[in-house]
């Protein structure tokens, strides 16, 4: 996370992660929002970049563990059971099939009463013009309009709600948090 008022945004209103819980970040990058979070977490990051992995574990490998692991049918039957699933900036850089098999996996790993909740860019009717030219731009090829990335969500879970928000940085921008649960 770049900016510290953006991130303890996103951990209080969104995350609401506690300490003793369980997380799994799927997508973790070089994992930089654990500095955000409780220090007593049991946490989990996965990213498909090795360098990020490698980074991650510099710098916060007495804080979680972290692989190398792909989105894939199978990357989560090892790893058990989580009460908090995340994946915050991946979903807009998935096909469709990709995030299918990601909340498939969620939905797998989830305790009972645990959340899964993503943040990503997306488009919608009237947003800033700069906010669309910078989804547009984006390294991520499958940015969405939120009720596409909820539709995503729903294959696999019964209650999924959407925050589309315009003030998150401090630039137009335009993200989508979704918040699932109970699995089906």
């Amino acid at each position: 996370m770049r900016n510290d008022r953006t991130a303890f945004r996103i951990r209080d209103e969104y995350l609401k992660i506690r300490p003793g819980q369980r997380v799994l970040d799927i997508g973790c990058g070089p994992a930089e929002i654990l500095t955000h979070l409780p220090n007593d977490i049991d946490y989990h990051g996965f990213d498909v970049e090795p360098n990020y992995i490698e980074t991650a574990r510099a710098r916060y490998g007495d804080r979680g563990s972290f692989a190398v692991r792909a989105v894939t049918p199978d990357a989560v039957n090892d790893i058990g059971t989580f009460d908090v699933v995340m994946s915050l900036a991946v979903l807009h850089h998935l096909t469709d099939e990709e995030a299918d098999t990601l909340f498939a996996s969620a939905a797998k790993v989830l305790r009972p009463g645990g959340r899964v909740v993503t943040l990503d860019c997306a488009y919608v009717a009237g947003q800033h013009p700069i906010a669309y030219f910078l989804a547009a731009i984006d390294r991520g090829r499958h940015v969405r309009k939120p009720d596409d990335y909820v539709a995503l969500a729903r294959r696999h879970f019964r209650n999924v709600d959407a925050a589309v928000l315009h003030d998150l940085i401090s630039v137009p921008y335009t993200h989508c948090i979704l918040e699932a649960r109970d699995p089906l």
